[in-house]
């Protein structure tokens, strides 16, 4: 979805991108962006059907025979896996110029359903399979005193819905993992964004849908659902411009009324979960 200008500029030419999560939904859409936009791209899933299916995809796209795109079936939270994996790709090629962190999943349930193994793996996923790659790659950025790493929100990272119970924490700790590494970091010229998307058509949502309580449906459903690539042309936006806080028009006015107004913004969805509470049979 990227405009004509931004294709004939190909403002990535000549740079690279460790993509986690990027087999799927956001992240393979960032990722073809990324390479349509002249850069070259290392994707890790766990999956390598949906790997090469996406390295096939995006290698249609290059524009230039210098551009490479690798792949990494593993697991991002396993660092003794995932380190020499990456190690391996940079000694081939380069020190990655960007880290772009989309790995997460949500499983969307009433409380009273939920283990205490399910906030676990909730929060193994989400944060630490974010934080691992990031962990990896860090070292070189600092070496080399430039980089970028992003990391993948949510408006759930602001904003506390019921069924969440278990995706909400960890979306609001990668909100405090970027505001510290992005502080931190000023010295060694390493930029950091994160990005809030709000509800995305990708096979991750498909799945969510199968176990949201009926409530958080309806209020879901009132909300419209965009697509990977909007989501991808919203989050490289974002990046050309260097915002530390990468939203849509959606999230973003979300996230000015729940700072300057929350009370508001909370009495607002308290009112859509009664509405939605009434639909089902239930009483508030």
């Amino acid at each position: 979805m990227a405009n004509e200008e931004l294709i004939t500029q190909q403002p990535f030419k000549g740079k690279f991108a460790v993509i986690s999560g990027g087999s799927k939904g956001m992240g393979k859409a960032t990722a073809k962006l990324f390479v349509q936009l002249g850069g070259s791209v290392c994707i890790i899933a766990r999956g390598m059907d949906a790997l090469k299916a996406t390295q096939n995809e995006c290698s249609k796209l290059k524009s230039d025979d210098s551009q490479f795109v690798e792949v990494i079936a593993c697991d991002t939270t396993d660092m003794n896996k995932l380190k020499p994996l990456l190690t391996d790709i940079i000694k081939k090629h380069k020190v990655p110029d960007y880290l772009f962190n989309f790995v997460g999943y949500a499983y969307v349930q009433y409380l009273e359903k939920l283990t205490l193994e399910d906030f676990k793996k909730n929060m193994n996923v989400n944060y630490y399979g974010q934080l691992v790659p990031t962990l990896v790659i860090l070292p070189y950025f600092l070496e080399a005193k430039n980089g970028y790493i992003t990391f993948t929100s949510s408006v759930n990272g602001f904003l506390g819905i019921m069924g969440y119970t278990t995706y909400t924490p960890t979306k609001y700790a990668l909100f405090g993992l970027a505001e510290i590494l992005r502080h931190e970091l000023l010295p060694y010229n390493i930029k950091v964004s994160i990005l809030f998307p709000v509800d995305t058509d990708t096979p991750g949502f498909a799945e969510e849908n199968k176990f949201k309580p009926p409530e958080c449906a309806i209020m879901s459903g009132s909300g419209g659902l965009k697509i990977p690539e909007e989501i991808a042309d919203d989050f490289i936006k974002g990046i050309l411009e260097e915002r530390f806080e990468i939203l849509s028009e959606e999230s973003a006015g979300l996230l000015k009324s729940m700072r300057e107004n929350p009370n508001d913004v909370r009495g607002m969805f308290d009112r859509f979960y009664k509405r939605a509470r009434r639909k089902t049979g239930r009483k508030i």
